[in-house]
């Protein structure tokens, strides 16, 4: 991915885009510190964390929550268009190699789900569904449980819950290889909230890892009760030993996760519209690396030198 900006106005990705990405990623950031700051509060309590559907619920009944509910749907639909448009268009320039498609694809799916989310934030809202609680591990054993009546079914479970795994696995590697910074603008303020940024990708991706890991045994076991959301991965974490604090943990790195999604409204850039002279975040500190690197080697060659 590169800062270039873009040859021609016709390679560009159209301006809405990025507004709509920043309205996206700011609705996107501020599901998942719901999401934390109620795991934590769990945590403290005792009581079971709660999945996406009753934090939404939850918010509904605060002050201005539906307000919120609503601003909610509508930038996670904006999310939704901002990521099946960057799948299909490339605006992101990962190519039409295997490894592009791929990322391309799950930009696309990306995109589907969080149109579900806005989907379920919005009937919420209307007070059409949400209230009994658990919905996303109800969609997830109802989706298993219809797979399983059709031709090959375990399989098809046990294939979606393996992609599912491994997209957990990638925000691991997103993380350790900061991959993350070359879509974003250089700023020291990034640069300071770097290891909520790490700790945040690693909480996601431990959330959708155990999603996936569901997913697979129960279609391994047929299962449809084994397979849950976030909701269930919660739970999950809350009954293993020390449980209260394993769970505080996650919530807290979730919370990251949503404030790297703050940090992404504000910072991301699309590589199809970026501005001529737009530095990176990646390009910045490598060149830091490569003076400091310079330096050094100077030092080593000529001890006198200051």
């Amino acid at each position: 991915m590169s800062s270039t900006p873009p040859n021609s106005t016709k390679d560009q990705a159209p301006a809405w885009v990025v507004p709509a990405m920043r309205a996206g990623y700011a609705a996107r950031g501020f599901t998942y510190l719901i999401l934390g700051t109620l795991a934590c509060l769990a945590a403290r309590s005792g009581a079971q964390a709660k999945g996406t559907s009753d934090a939404f619920s939850a918010l509904r009944d605060e002050p201005w929550g539906l307000a919120m509910l609503w601003a909610l749907a509508v930038g996670l639909l904006a999310f939704a268009v901002w990521r099946v448009i960057d799948g299909y268009m490339d605006l992101e320039e990962e190519g039409k190699g295997a490894k592009g498609l791929i990322a391309r694809a799950g930009q696309i799916i990306t995109g589907i789900l969080h149109a579900g989310l806005a989907l379920t934030a919005a009937r919420i809202a209307l007070g059409l569904g949400g209230s009994s609680g658990g919905q996303g591990e109800d969609k997830a054993q109802s989706l298993s449980s219809w797979l399983l009546t059709k031709p090959y079914g375990s399989e098809i479970i046990i294939a979606i819950g393996a992609v599912t795994c491994g997209a957990g696995i990638y925000y691991f590697y997103k993380a350790w290889s900061e991959k993350y910074r070359t879509a974003l603008r250089a700023s020291p303020v990034v640069e300071k909230l770097e290891p909520m940024i790490k700790a945040g990708l690693v909480a996601h991706g431990i959330v959708i890892l155990m999603i996936g890991g569901f997913l697979v045994y129960a279609g391994l076991t047929a299962d449809p009760d084994q397979a849950g959301a976030i909701g269930k991965a919660f739970e999950t974490v809350r009954t293993q030993p020390y449980g209260q604090i394993l769970l505080a943990l996650l919530g807290l790195g979730l919370a990251f996760f949503g404030l790297f999604c703050w940090i992404e409204a504000i910072y991301r850039f699309v590589p199809r519209r970026v501005k001529p002279g737009t530095e990176s975040l990646a390009s910045r500190l490598n060149a830091r690396s490569a003076r400091r690197a310079a330096e050094s080697a100077l030092k080593a060659a000529d001890p006198t030198t200051t």
